[in-house]
């Protein structure tokens, strides 16, 4: 069986695309109400100090893998941890696709919103109601959801189709790059507005008093986990096609600022708009709360048309949640097409598979945002295991070995201390904390049945759907470890610079 001899063409398209994974639209309408919800400042101070502690020391140890073995997430547990640990790179693939399902659908209401502001369906003047009731009138017509979800994995498709360096390389330097230049656009206008200082010094705001609020550092851990894409496989995967002398720990670096960034400037963008705008200190509240639909779909919809030039600003800010979606969207396909290239399947193939599944199966998301926003419970929570997996990954390979082999090499810039490794050591504790908040607050959702599978927030549901991934991996994990090509060791020199 050949080779892949795909690689980065350089190592700025390999981190424009790392960076272009992290930031999706996460960054966009969680971190800034998270943020606001959580004391702005010490948050902030809580969430960079997690960046170190658990999203950077996480996607270093999955790029020690991915160049390891050479292999996607399946081939890199068989061969980094041991063959009876495939099934945890399963885990890991599948968590990742049952994302991919609901994400594209995602990527086509920005898409569709993209539309709608090009258009001028927000016109000056128009209230929450109308916005809401155009929020409405598109989730509950299965033709356009489904439709844009089809331009959606079509835009995606094609770019994973024409490979890595062709394909999401060259799509990454165009988009990260636009990204940040559509942010830096919204940013700026939205701090120009009267009493948009307001919300500058919220999200900044110096109240340290409030860091001994356990809730905050459970929200800023769970915020970069589910922000950097720490742990979901996407850097084992875009790792096997990285060149010899690499250096794991400056590029790691490098995605996890460059995540927290765009994040920022994301919360500068919406925090100052909605303080300026709001009418009252409650509709400002409200908005806040919303959710993550409810405050870029309805409530930034309706404020941006309260400013000159808003329709422009509106059209900026949802093509710049359609390319980040987009760029996080590649990784999600990719994975599932690595994997299925490591057994034997061609690129062109693999990805018309993918592809044409994750249409089919993101139907239902499409269909029901009650479905999608199960799933996105289910497999969000999921990726706190995929990050236990990796660290265990580590362990067994031992942490330290790692460490001193395989990110401090000597052509490395940046050489990584001893507290790499504690926190790989200490990631089972995160993870115990952090999981096990999530299961409180499901179960104090639903006190009375949260053991029920068909409630869309439940613990219930989470535990089923979780089981029934376990058994259907452990079950076919002799089966994936026989098909499988046999990997090869990126850091021995096999590619060459």
């Amino acid at each position: 069986m050949s080779q892949n001899k795909e690689q980065w063409g350089s190592r700025i398209g390999f981190i424009a695309a790392a960076i272009g994974m992290a930031i999706g639209t996460g960054n966009i309408w969680r971190f800034p109400r998270v943020a606001a919800a959580n004391g702005g400042g010490p948050f902030v101070i809580a969430w960079t100090i997690a960046l170190f502690v658990w999203a950077i020391p996480l996607l270093m140890g999955e790029m020690v893998m991915g160049r390891r073995t050479g292999l996607g997430t399946i081939g890199a547990f068989r061969d980094f941890v041991g063959r009876k640990y495939t099934w945890m790179g399963t885990w890991i693939a599948v968590v990742c696709l049952g994302i991919m399902f609901y994400y594209s659908v995602v990527m086509g209401w920005c898409v569709k919103y993209f539309t709608l502001a090009v258009s001028g369906a927000f016109k000056p003047g128009i209230t929450i109601i109308e916005t809401e009731a155009i929020w409405n009138m598109f989730t509950t017509t299965p033709s356009q959801t489904i439709l844009f979800h089809f331009i959606s994995m079509l835009i995606a498709g094609f770019i994973i189709y024409r490979g890595v360096s062709g394909g999401i390389e060259k799509a990454s330097k165009i988009m990260i790059p636009t990204l940040f230049i559509l942010l830096i656009i919204a940013v700026i206008r939205s701090l120009t507005l009267p009493g948009a200082l307001k919300g500058l010094e919220y999200l900044f705001s110096p109240n340290l008093k409030m860091l001994a609020t356990p809730k905050i550092w459970l929200e800023a851990f769970t915020q970069a986990a589910w922000s950097t894409g720490a742990g979901w496989g996407f850097i084992i995967t875009y790792a096997t096609y990285t060149k010899y002398k690499e250096d794991v720990a400056g590029n790691c670096m490098i995605m996890g600022f460059g995540d927290n960034l765009g994040a920022l400037i994301a919360g500068m963008t919406v925090l100052p708009a909605i303080y300026a705008l709001a009418p009252t200190a409650e509709f400002a509240a409200d908005a806040l709360s919303s959710g993550n639909t409810g405050l870029t779909f309805i409530y930034l919809a309706q404020l941006f048309t309260k400013m000159p030039a808003g329709g422009v600003l509106a059209a900026i800010f949802f093509l710049a949640m359609a390319v980040a979606a987009l760029s996080s969207l590649l990784p999600m396909i990719e994975v599932g097409v690595r994997n299925l290239m490591d057994m034997g399947h061609n690129r062109n193939k693999a990805t018309l598979y993918i592809v044409v599944s994750g249409f089919l199966l993101g139907i239902p998301s499409a269909y029901s945002l009650n479905f999608l926003d199960n799933q996105d419970w289910v497999w969000g929570v999921g990726l706190l295991v995929s990050g236990l997996f990796v660290s265990f990954a580590l362990m067994k390979y031992g942490v330290e070995k790692a460490r001193n082999k395989d990110i401090n090499t000597e052509w490395a810039d940046f050489k990584v201390g001893k507290w790499w490794s504690r926190c790989i050591t200490l990631f089972p504790v995160f993870f115990v904390i952090v999981t096990g908040w999530w299961f409180m607050q499901a179960i104090s959702w639903y006190p009375d049945d949260w053991w029920n599978p068909f409630e869309v927030f439940s613990a219930g549901t989470i535990i089923v759907q979780w089981a029934v991934l376990i058994v259907i991996a452990v079950l076919t994990n002799n089966w994936f470890a026989d098909r499988i090509r046999e990997g090869r060791d990126i850091t021995a020199g096999d590619v060459k610079a």
